[in-house]
């Protein structure tokens, strides 16, 4: 039995942008463009003070928050479209956009930490070109650091309160360009102390900062794509949910994938066989509250089992309903089937059948009629049990 895909778009929303959830857009918003003006002001003062200062790992910094600067305008693409509302083409909405968003900034750290590696051993081969530095790349470099340091603090607060993952990536991002800037104070001051070659030294750490850092994002981010469940431990709990739902015989087939700060949930629960189709999808919907309500998850899918079909015999190759009427027809008379209300179970392999006899029947009657039933359950290679049922308020 499946239950409900996240809400549709609705007719009035079409046309005009309302986030999922406001209060998260908004602090992504607010906290992208902070990042976005620090970015613009350090990527000037690094690389043009590099530049004239002479320092390389002053540079590869400002090459680093430049890279900031285009994975903060990637942010803000992915927050606004990642936030639509579920729509026809996409009925589990667009929170993967943020994934997406993700890997692309994850791969191009990585290629970027690569190139200035490679960049500074080239220029380790030539120690007869190594200059010393100004001063000056010092003075940008300690500033960069307080300013990456306190960057960091502010957007992973945001971050956490509004749980969002790539909020979450982007901030621990500027807790490596802090990282970056502390190798790059410490390149510079070897540097000054007449140990020239430490600045270069300082660019290939930087370059092998920023790929790690980029290669871990760009790995979690295809982990996700490809439906990588949640861990254990939130699987079990999940498990423990259901299972204490009133109704709720068993589970499995209990199956998660993450989707950007959210989840999806599968889960097959057993019920009593013998219980209306009614009260079964109550008891699947009570399940699926439940675990709504308890845990952080998007939407929840619920298919009830009358018995585990991971265990038990299949029941595809059983007849139909209309197949097995016309062999009960066959085995005890057309007025048995057409004249009386009869309700089939298929379980374990076989078919449980029950018969409710109308009003006019007599005890007499129902007694013999249970008795040719058992006579052909005997007999009967489809049939476990066959139980006639007579109102009580009969005479």
């Amino acid at each position: 039995m499946k239950n409900h895909t996240p809400t549709q778009q609705t007719q009035a929303g079409i046309g005009a942008f309302e986030p999922v959830n406001p209060e998260r857009f908004a602090a992504a918003q607010k906290s992208t463009w902070v990042s976005i003006g620090i970015n613009v002001i350090l990527t000037a003062f690094q690389v043009v003070g590099g530049f004239f200062a002479h320092s390389q790992a002053l540079m590869a910094d400002g090459l680093h928050s430049l890279s900031d600067l285009l994975s903060d305008v990637l942010v803000l693409y992915a927050n606004r479209h990642g936030n639509k509302h579920a729509d026809a083409n996409h009925p589990y909405g667009h929170a993967r956009v943020e994934t997406a968003a993700t890997l692309i900034l994850g791969t191009f750290l990585a290629v970027l930490g690569v190139v200035l590696l490679v960049a500074a051993a080239m220029r380790l081969q030539h120690p007869e070109a190594l200059q010393a530095v100004n001063p000056l790349a010092l003075a940008i470099a300690v500033f960069a650091l307080a300013a990456k340091e306190g960057m960091f603090r502010y957007m992973l607060a945001v971050a956490k309160r509004v749980r969002s993952q790539m909020l979450v990536a982007n901030a621990w991002h500027a807790r490596s360009d802090a990282a970056s800037s502390l190798v790059v104070i410490v390149g510079v001051i070897g540097n000054l102390l007449g140990y020239t070659f430490l600045d270069l030294v300082a660019a290939a750490v930087v370059g092998v900062m920023i790929a790690h850092m980029g290669g871990k994002l760009a790995l979690e981010a295809m982990a996700e794509l490809i439906d990588t469940g949640l861990d254990a431990a939130e699987v079990e709990a999940i498990r423990q949910t259901l299972l204490k739902v009133h109704g709720v015989r068993g589970l499995h087939e209990l199956r998660t994938r993450k989707m950007a700060d959210n989840a999806l949930v599968d889960a097959h629960i057993m019920v009593d066989p013998k219980i209306s189709v009614s009260e079964g999808h109550y008891i699947a919907e009570t399940a699926r509250q439940a675990v709504l309500k308890n845990h952080h998850v998007m939407d929840v899918m619920v298919h009830i089992d009358p018995e585990d079909d991971m265990q038990a015999r299949p029941n595809a190759f059983l007849p139909s309903r209309p197949a097995l009427l016309a062999h009960l027809a066959e085995r005890l008379g057309d007025s048995v089937c057409s004249e009386n209300r009869v309700v089939f179970h298929y379980l374990d392999g076989k078919v449980d059948a029950e018969i409710y006899l109308a009003n006019q029947q007599s005890a007499e009657q129902a007694d013999a009629l249970q008795v040719r039933c058992d006579e052909l359950v005997r007999k009967d290679e489809l049939f476990r049990a066959i139980h006639v049922h007579r109102s009580h308020a009969q005479n």
